[in-house]
């Protein structure tokens, strides 16, 4: 029985190319979708700056709490873990991005990097990759993952978790986001 109709009680395809396309569908598409919509809320954040008058360093530089990281932190986040599952599921070289970001433009410009990135990964190149082993070193301690566990407990609730944050700060500074910004338009 393979790991997705033992998880999800799924009807899975037997060919590589089916496993492939499946794994693509819960990893790359939605990583896509994430970062189109958290640009359109960076966009409405911009815009909201521009309409109050306010320098937009303000929402760049601002924070939920004192200990937490900035608008700009949080974007960075989600595009470093959207590219890193990328690259480490489809078995390529991470894209090394320096976190010099002072702008909207400049985030606009990650987040454009990112998906051209993961755009040209293909469905056939995750055959497999739900069961890989996946070793991430965080503050000198090795995270060891299968591909899908990865993807499941680590990425797709840190990509989550800094979009919504981003969210939650331009919300909280006054900018007009709903829900429907979060969850983009359906496609």
């Amino acid at each position: 029985m393979h790991i997705l109709q033992k998880r999800y009680n799924i009807d899975v395809m037997t060919t590589e190319e089916g496993k492939a396309m499946r794994l693509y569908d819960v990893s790359i598409a939605p990583l896509l979708r994430n970062l189109q919509n958290l640009k359109h809320i960076l966009q409405q954040g911009e815009l909201y700056a521009e309409q109050k008058k306010v320098a937009p360093e303000v929402l760049l530089n601002s924070r939920l709490s004192v200990d937490m990281y900035p608008l700009t932190k949080q974007v960075q986040l989600v595009s470093d873990m959207s590219k890193g599952a990328g690259a480490r599921l489809a078995g390529l070289e991470i894209p090394q991005y320096a976190d010099d970001e002072t702008s909207f433009e400049m985030l606009y410009a990650r987040m454009d990097k990112t998906i051209a990135f993961l755009e040209q990964i293909q469905p056939a190149q995750l055959a497999g990759a739900e069961d890989k082993e996946v070793v991430l070193t965080i503050r000198k301690v090795d995270l060891t993952f299968s591909g899908l566990d990865y993807l499941q407990k680590w990425v797709m609730p840190n990509v989550y978790f800094h979009t919504t944050t981003a969210y939650n700060i331009l919300r909280h500074l006054g900018a007009p986001l709903g829900k429907t910004d979060y969850l983009g338009q359906k496609r």
